[in-house]
């Protein structure tokens, strides 16, 4: 049976993945999520709130149905690490499928007329969210 709970996490608690959004209906048919560079590198690309319009403006400027992942990291399963590019920053990255309940919230992740991308609104707004987790419990 499914349960609701609300549960309160930090913006800065959420890391963030750029999909489009026929790959993630995809991967809730397949019951998990995997991207191309899971394959290719050994992870998934993520991003934390202040990293991903760059990232977006980067690799998908002009693209359209894309979806942004909010994800808990309190949720993966796989291993996730902070790993440190050419710049010197830190990107999150998952180490495997990603479990379809560390997923929070799916936006919307659209340009605009120029082809560039801003924050959504839904994480932008606020330093807290409220995000609902459905579990399963036996």
């Amino acid at each position: 049976m499914a349960e609701e709970c609300s549960v309160i996490y930090s913006v800065m608690d959420v890391i963030l993945h750029i999909t489009s959004r026929s790959h993630w209906q995809h991967a809730q048919q397949a019951s998990a999520y995997c991207a191309d560079s899971l394959d290719s590198e050994g992870f998934i690309h993520c991003s934390t709130p202040n990293q991903v319009v760059w990232v977006a403006n980067t690799f998908y400027q002009g693209q359209s149905g894309l979806v942004l992942l909010c994800i808990a990291p309190s949720q993966v399963q796989p291993e996730l690490r902070y790993d440190e590019i050419e710049t010197g920053e830190r990107f999150p990255h998952i180490y495997g499928p990603l479990n379809l309940d560390a997923v929070i919230q799916v936006l919307e992740f659209e340009p605009d007329t120029a082809g560039r991308f801003v924050l959504p609104g839904a994480i932008a707004f606020s330093r807290v969210q409220t995000f609902k987790l459905i579990s399963s419990r036996s």
